[in-house]
């Protein structure tokens, strides 16, 4: 794998950055870069790996991003350094106004990416280091991971919008158990309840998930991965199927007039690989109310 490794945060940090971004070709891959205290997550965390998002979303270079931990964890949840004030946000809120979550606003993000999202869950990984995987297209785990929905044993209840994307990944029964009893899921279990798709050893973890983000992207037009990745993730919620055909409808009609389906028959009827003309940045077309 060829890297351009760079440090990540567009604003001006006394801290250390706490991820990196690396590109192996059209991949771009998120490391989070804590190992000294597991990947535990911050609010600059949180921030850089939103900014790192936008980037990827206005850069037609880049068709998946993969996320990774760097050491023997992927992410350890939130950092306790606080003790037991560490999830009050009371001192934070601003007149009578609740905070928001800060895993919610990054798997929001997540949520709303332009391009498909693999995980190489790489090691261990709880509360807010689970959560944050949910709304990842694909997740690849190592032998040794293992996932802990902890929040009850701490106090609190599931977060980052995690009520919404997990019961949509293991189901209602499976999401219930596993959060209102706080439990360490192990791999296995974890694949076989849907969780994650592929367990591989722990020195193969990065280099699959690549795989898979090449897989996913390498033959599809740019537009059209990035309008399926929101139809299916938007319309998971949507309250009928006439949701669904309206969003389709306009996705249809927009591109059946883009250059990029003409190049895709074309390349079909010449037998030809196909050369997209169309780029997420500039020909993206508006299918969705906002209410979607």
């Amino acid at each position: 794998m060829t890297s351009d490794t760079s440090e990540v945060g567009r604003k001006s940090r006394q801290d250390q950055p706490t991820i990196t971004v690396e590109r192996d070709g059209e991949i771009a891959i998120f490391r989070l870069n804590r190992p000294d205290r597991l990947n535990a997550f911050t609010l600059q965390m949180g921030e850089e790996l939103r900014d790192a998002f936008d980037d990827t979303d206005a850069d037609d270079s880049v068709r998946a991003v993969v996320i990774t931990g760097n050491g023997r964890a992927f992410c350890a949840g939130a950092d306790l350094e606080a003790g037991g004030s560490s999830f009050d946000a009371s001192s934070a809120a601003e007149s009578d106004e609740i905070p928001a979550d800060e895993g919610g606003k990054l798997t929001l993000r997540m949520y709303a990416s332009l391009k498909p999202i693999v995980v190489a869950v790489n090691g261990p990984s709880a509360g807010v280091g689970v959560t944050m995987t949910l709304p990842a297209d694909v997740r690849i785990a190592s032998e040794d991971a293992k996932f802990g929905f902890v929040f009850a044993a701490r106090g609190l209840v599931p977060e980052a919008a995690s009520s919404w994307f997990l019961p949509r990944l293991v189901g209602l029964p499976t999401a219930l158990q596993w959060t209102i009893g706080a439990k360490m899921v192990q791999a296995e279990e974890a694949l076989e309840r849907g969780l994650i798709q592929q367990i591989v050893p722990k020195d193969q973890v990065l280099d699959a998930a690549i795989a898979v983000a090449r897989e996913m992207t390498a033959n599809s037009a740019p537009v059209s991965a990035a309008l399926t990745r929101q139809l299916l993730w938007r319309m998971a919620g949507a309250p009928s199927p006439l949701e669904a055909h309206h969003a389709d409808s306009k996705a249809i009609f927009y591109r059946g007039q883009s250059g990029d389906v003409y190049e895709g028959v074309m390349s079909f009827l010449e037998k030809r690989p196909a050369t997209y003309p169309n780029t997420v940045s500039q020909d993206l077309p508006e299918i969705f109310d906002e209410r979607s």
